[in-house]
């Protein structure tokens, strides 16, 4: 991984959580936009309140499930499928090397 003092990409946005939201809910509304697809529409299809469009558009504010209810409706679910990824493995060696000495454990407050 990149010292990311160094990488010129580093932005402090990457760390904030509303300005995370603030740029989702921005793409969201470029995509339904792009697909011409007005709030009440995307409301109607996605089963989500037109409130709730309008408050993630504005406050970039909404549940996790109506979000993945848009992201459906706009043909954008794939990109959900990359949080939080595990780890591939190409051959059953891989797979078995990387069990050795492995021990279920909680996490633990520290």
């Amino acid at each position: 991984m990149a010292n990311m003092m160094v990488d010129k990409e580093f932005k402090l946005d990457h760390f904030n959580p509303p300005a995370v939201a603030g740029k989702i809910a921005g793409r969201m509304k470029d995509l339904r936009l792009a697909q011409n697809i007005t709030q009440q529409n995307l409301a109607l299809r996605s089963g989500v309140s037109l409130g709730s469009i309008k408050r993630f558009e504005s406050k970039h504010e909404i549940s996790l499930k109506n979000l993945l209810q848009i992201a459906l409706t706009l043909d954008a679910l794939e990109a959900f499928h990359e949080l939080f990824p595990v780890n591939e493995y190409h051959t059953m060696n891989e797979l078995l090397d990387s069990q050795k000495g492995l021990k279920r454990q909680r996490a633990r407050n520290v």
